[in-house]
């Protein structure tokens, strides 16, 4: 059986994912604090300065 632990707490979960309605989380309370960081905007996704990329628009600008 595999062996899975809670992103937020580190805490082991025996067992079967059924046994856990937070799941990917052991608790509410994780799946809270999860939640909370990403309203905080603790965690990003990559993708760069949408200002820094150019577009055909751009080129055309610099004539």
């Amino acid at each position: 059986m595999e062996q899975v632990r809670c992103p937020i707490c580190n805490a082991a979960m025996p067992g079967n994912r059924k046994d856990y309605p937070d799941y990917p989380f052991c608790s509410r309370r994780c799946r809270m604090v999860d939640l909370g960081r990403w309203l905080g905007e603790d965690y990003r996704v990559g993708g760069g300065n949408p200002d820094d990329r150019s577009t055909p628009a751009d080129a055309d600008d610099s004539r």
